[in-house]
This record gives C-alpha cells, sequence and structure tokens, in this order.
C-alpha cells in the first residue's frame, strides 16, 4: 500500500495528539494513514520519553506490522511523514504538557500509565479539547465499545475510554448472542499474545509473580478485568460473566473462547447464522465472520474488533462455545480513530 499527503485543499478538521508512542500508540499513526479518517483529522503533536531518533526508527520498521509505507524523517523537534510535520515532546509528567501551543482538539492517550480522571485531566488544563484512553480506565470514565454503546458518548465530555481490546472483540459477539437467545451467564478465556509488561528471561519484573517469568517459554496465566469491563459496556449482564486470561509465546493476534449459557436449546447453525447475519448488518467492519479453516497469524492487520471462527462453533443445549480472534493491537487502534471521530464529530 501506498500511502499519500493530503494536499492543503484538504486540510484536516481535528488536530490530535498521541501521549505514549508504543506499541497502540505507533498503531494508531500509522493507522490513521491507512484510512480515510486522514482527510478529517491529522496527529500534530506526540508526547514520548524515547528519543527522536528511536522514535523515527520504530515508525518506519515493525516487526509486527511492516514496514511503514511512507516517507518518514527526523526535523527540527518532530517528525515528518510524507511532509506532514508532527512536533515531539519528551515529558515525563503531564503537568509539563503544553498542548495549547497545538491547539489539541483531542489527546489519544497510550502510555499505559494513568487510569483515573483526576489525573487524565490534567491534558484538558494543558490544554487539550477531549481525552481517549487507550485502557478501560476507572470509573466514572465511560468505555465506549463501537457498535455497542458508542450513543452514550456526548459532545460535552471531556473524559472517556476505548474500553480494552479485549472488551472490543467480544462484546459485539456477546450482545448479538443476548439480543438473539438471551444470554443468561458465561465464562471468558482470552488467550492472549505477550506483551511488553513480561520479561524476555525471567526477571525482577513485576509484583506478579507470574510475569516475572519469561514470556517466550511458559503459557502465563493473569489477571484481568475483563468480566467487569463486559457489565460496564452492556449494563443488564452486569454480574454474569467470570474471565481468565493467558498469555502465550506469540508477537500478536489474540483469540477468546467465549462460553455461555442462554435461555433455551440452540443449534450451531442457529448461533452460527445470527453471528453472520450480524457480521453484515449492523456490526459490520466491527465483527468479522470466517468460515475457513485459519490459524492465528492469518488475522495480523485484520481491523475489524473480532472476526468470530465458525469451524470452532460448539453447542449443547443451551450452552453455547464460541471462538473469536482479534488482532490485538491494530483492531482496537483502528477502534481508537473511530471513536474519537465519532466523538469530535458529535454535536450536542
Amino acid at each position: 500500500m501506498t500511502v499519500s499527503a493530503v494536499s492543503d485543499d484538504s486540510a484536516p478538521v481535528f488536530r490530535l495528539a498521541i501521549n505514549g508512542y508504543g506499541r497502540i500508540g505507533r498503531c494508531v499513526l500509522r493507522a490513521l494513514y491507512e484510512s480515510e479518517y486522514r482527510q478529517q483529522m491529522q496527529v500534530v503533536a506526540i508526547n514520548e520519553p524515547a528519543d527522536l531518533a528511536t522514535i523515527v526508527h520504530l515508525t518506519k520498521y515493525d516487526s509486527t506490522h511492516g514496514r511503514f509505507p511512507a516517507t518518514i524523517a527526523a526535523v527540527e523537534q518532530g517528525l515528518s511523514i510524507n511532509g506532514d510535520r508532527i512536533a515531539v515532546s519528551h515529558c515525563t509528567k503531564l503537568a509539563d504538557l503544553d498542548w495549547s501551543q497545538h491547539r489539541i482538539d483531542a489527546v489519544l492517550e497510550c502510555s499505559g500509565h494513568y487510569d483515573d480522571i483526576d489525573t487524565l485531566q490534567q491534558h484538558i488544563q494543558r490544554g487539550a479539547g477531549k481525552v481517549l484512553l487507550s485502557q478501560p480506565g476507572n470509573t466514572p470514565i465511560k468505555p465506549i465499545v463501537c457498535g455497542i454503546n458508542e450513543h452514550i458518548l456526548s459532545a460535552d465530555e471531556t473524559i472517556a475510554s476505548a474500553a480494552s481490546c479485549t472488551s472490543n472483540g467480544i462484546a459485539p459477539v456477546i450482545a448479538v448472542l443476548h439480543q438473539v437467545f438471551s444470554v443468561q451467564s458465561g465464562v471468558i478465556t482470552t488467550i492472549h499474545s505477550a506483551m511488553n509488561d513480561q520479561p524476555v528471561i525471567d526477571a525482577y519484573h513485576h509484583t506478579d509473580l507470574r510475569k516475572t517469568r519469561a514470556a517466550g517459554q511458559s503459557i502465563i496465566p493473569v489477571e484481568t478485568g475483563l468480566a467487569a469491563g463486559v457489565g460496564r459496556i452492556i449494563p443488564e449482564l452486569d454480574g454474569r460473566f467470570q474471565a481468565r486470561a493467558l498469555r502465550v509465546p506469540t508477537l500478536n493476534v489474540s483469540a477468546m473462547e467465549l462460553t455461555v449459557t442462554v435461555a433455551s436449546p440452540v443449534s450451531v447453525e442457529t448461533v452460527n447464522n445470527a453471528l453472520r447475519e450480524a457480521s453484515e448488518g449492523d456490526l459490520i467492519d466491527i465483527l468479522g465472520y470466517s468460515e475457513e479453516p485459519l490459524a492465528s497469524c492469518d488475522f495480523n492487520h485484520d481491523p475489524r474488533s473480532g472476526i468470530v471462527d465458525a469451524g470452532q462453533t460448539r453447542v449443547s443445549g443451551n450452552i453455547v462455545n464460541v471462538l473469536v480472534w482479534f488482532d490485538n493491537e491494530w483492531a482496537y487502534a483502528n477502534r481508537m480513530l473511530d471513536v474519537v471521530s465519532l466523538w469530535l464529530n458529535t454535536k450536542n
């Protein structure tokens, strides 16, 4: 794919900043240039403590998603992508940021360091119009999942969350099953690729002793707040789910095994038909559906929140088991762009 610059005649309306230019921050920037959103939004500032040379290098080259198909270079106090100038700062404290000089409409908070509204309010105090958090965040921050509850986000709110990659992947599936078959309870097992809170070799790396173990050698159970997240996103199902998570030695693309009990006995065919119809209807481009015998690597760089593997659907009476694949980096980055675009374009 060739990424082209936007001409002066089609200058973007909204000015974005990214705070924390790690896996998600870099995917968000790249996804912006690979989408039509580049016609209405532009990243004009990045705050990342790393040095500029490393920022430029990791923007150009990515072990998971390949080379960024654009002209990328370091410029004075910033980064250039196809001639678009992006100011780069290296602040380690939110209080030291100055978003007002860049006229920032929204900050995409991708550092992973903050989850409470009082701390995130510092972005607003430093001149940003809105803040979209790349993790669920604490109450009262609203977690927004496209296709499910984006209608609750109003223009006058200043801080919101794009929930989690797992919530985005599984909530649409749960919503469809609940609407069609009435979900009574459920269990979710996330099989997630390794993340940067795990060490390459055993190390004094985390207070969770399982996360002190080498990421590439073991399947590692970790804590997850996904069950509570489902309840925040689909309130009528609050308290009906349990969840566990396993980290596995892959770089990217994860899966979730969802098991639910529904009100009445169903069949594999009726379950798959309901999910397929949703993927072709109201949840198109959000929920995927596949009948091919694929492996996790086949979903790398897939922008859909989750893809149902129809061949893995199992049913026993009123117990339904579904397997959902998702690119935990790329899909989530695309959902962040969906949410911020919707939010900035919302009128009261």
